[in-house]
């Protein structure tokens, strides 16, 4: 049974490459997280995350709470933000919207997972930036189970080279949104009866944005094929490339 991102071929040839050639400086990340959910154990997450970026070319800067928007200065120098992320009632200032949003149209990236796209539900401009998001009510999920996850793209920059992986996670269903996407991983769901995008990319401005709906918990997230996936689709979001 196949579980990995790619094969240990590919990689180790993918890294000899990255010695030989790719540059050594660091890419910034702001992971901006906090507030648990019943469910989803933010500490946990966020932590998991941090492993998974930091294992790879970045240089992570966890922050808890949503107070880092409040200036534009605090957002300089970085090259993407990552949403891990989520609190019904949380929202931004006027002032922390524009800032976020001139970060990612600016040409910058910003990563997000999970049931971070349910943020601020007031704010149609975020829905329109993530693609798809989750609602109450309406977006949902079957039992938490192993499940195939398909490559849909395998020419993408951060799919290239891929292998459908397995995982053992919720699978994200019934997401809602029109924003045109470019799906990359999906997977069949039991709960929704179709067939689901599990990560996918999308323009916003001059920046770029990678959605992935994996990471329930720590041990979704360090899945090899999840955590392959998020380094390779943050790298994309942060340049426009992946080495």
């Amino acid at each position: 049974m196949r579980t990995s991102f790619i094969s240990l071929t590919g990689v180790a040839l993918l890294w000899a490459a990255g010695a030989m050639g790719a540059s050594t400086e660091k890419l910034k990340v702001l992971l901006v997280t906090g507030d648990d959910v019943k469910a989803h154990y933010w500490r946990e997450m966020a932590e998991a995350t941090k492993d998974v970026l930091a294992a790879g070319k970045f240089e992570v800067d966890m922050r808890e709470g949503l107070s880092v928007f409040d200036s534009a200065d605090n957002l300089k120098g970085f090259d993407l933000i990552f949403l891990s992320y989520f609190n019904a009632k949380a929202t931004l200032s006027d002032q922390a919207r524009a800032n976020l949003l001139n970060f990612v149209k600016g040409g910058k990236g910003l990563a997000l997972s999970h049931l971070s796209s349910a943020c601020f539900a007031d704010w149609d401009e975020f829905r329109k930036m993530v693609g798809r998001y989750w609602v109450f009510k309406k977006s949902g999920h079957g039992p938490r189970s192993v499940f195939t996850a398909r490559i849909a793209d395998r020419d993408h920059p951060i799919t290239k080279g891929a292998q459908d992986f397995q995982v053992d996670d919720e699978l994200y269903a019934k997401l809602e949104g029109d924003a045109p996407i470019h799906v990359l991983v999906t997977a069949d769901s039991d709960w929704s009866k179709r067939t689901e995008p599990l990560a996918f990319t999308l323009a916003y401005g001059q920046g770029r944005v990678f959605h992935e709906a994996f990471g329930h918990d720590g041990k979704a997230i360090k899945t090899p094929g999840v955590a392959e996936l998020i380094r390779r689709g943050c790298e994309w979001a942060a340049t426009g490339n992946v080495d």
